[in-house]
């Protein structure tokens, strides 16, 4: 093997990479075949980029992430308002971005989009400018989040579902496939629906983030409350306040429902389907 070859594939760099010099790229980085990586991208020790993947604009990710084919990450935001800023994108250690998903920089100076660690994105999603995604959520194929949406940690988005502007989704929560999310889902709940509804509350998330037994007890309790009640908002927060075990997930639960500035969704109506 003639030692230009070797070091080829040392480096784990295709040669028809196309990769800016201001780039930095961390230890044992793989870039495929006709990828484009630009100027102010910094990629992580061990990361994995496939072929034709695009990643431009100041764009920062992480450690032993892996993205696939046609994914393209920090392009322009899709929001008039933008008008050439510097803003950026980060996103954390061991997440996959598969086939032709994209992630938009921010809208707004020095403002960010963020994904965490340990995501998956699946073939097809969008993360539009100024969203943040927590750690370990999972968005199905071709789920799409407009601008300044919020996903906590956890959570995990259906196939095909569109999550409205400025909408937050709490921890553990579940959103069914093809749903239309107009309203914040409070965490540990399952909607559906266009628009969605509550469908009930997400056991099989609980038990398998590790919340003990005593606070699931509690989340079906403040679950009764909330939906079952009749009660209206505020005053199922103040009932939840009185009645309910305090625990950290019951408190991030309240914190939640306090501050839901477009109102949460809500159970079925009669006739709805």
């Amino acid at each position: 093997m003639k030692p230009e070859k070797v070091v080829v594939t040392l480096r784990k760099i295709h040669e028809t990479a196309v990769i800016h010099p201001g780039a930095r790229l961390g230890k044992d980085v793989e870039i495929g075949p006709y990828a484009v990586i630009g100027e102010n991208v910094v990629i992580g020790d061990e990361t994995k980029i496939s072929a034709h993947v695009v990643i431009e604009g100041w764009t920062s990710i992480g450690k032993n992430c892996v993205i696939y084919p046609g994914a393209t990450i920090g392009a322009d935001p899709q929001d008039l308002k933008f008008a050439g800023e510097k803003s950026y994108v980060f996103i954390g250690d061991h997440t996959k971005i598969r086939e032709c998903a994209t992630v938009n920089r921010a809208t707004g100076e020095g403002e960010e989009t963020r994904i965490g660690s340990h995501c998956l994105m699946m073939a097809y999603t969008h993360v539009a400018h100024n969203c943040v995604v927590g750690n370990h959520v999972i968005m199905s194929n071709a789920a799409t989040l407009a601008g300044h949406v919020v996903l906590e940690d956890r959570a995990v988005i259906g196939g095909l579902a569109g999550v409205h502007q400025f909408v937050k989704i709490g921890r553990n929560a579940m959103i069914g496939g093809a749903s239309k999310v107009v309203q914040d889902v409070p965490p540990f709940i399952i909607v559906d629906g266009r628009p969605a509804r509550v469908a009930g509350l997400n056991n099989v998330g609980m038990s398998r983030s590790g919340m003990n037994e005593a606070a699931r007890r509690s989340m079906k309790k403040a679950y009764r409350i909330l939906y079952r009640s009749g009660l209206r908002l505020q005053e199922a927060i103040a009932m939840m306040e009185q009645e309910l075990d305090s625990c950290e997930e019951v408190e991030h639960f309240l914190r939640f429902l306090r501050n839901a500035e477009r109102g949460i969704c809500r159970g079925r109506r009669d006739g709805e389907e």
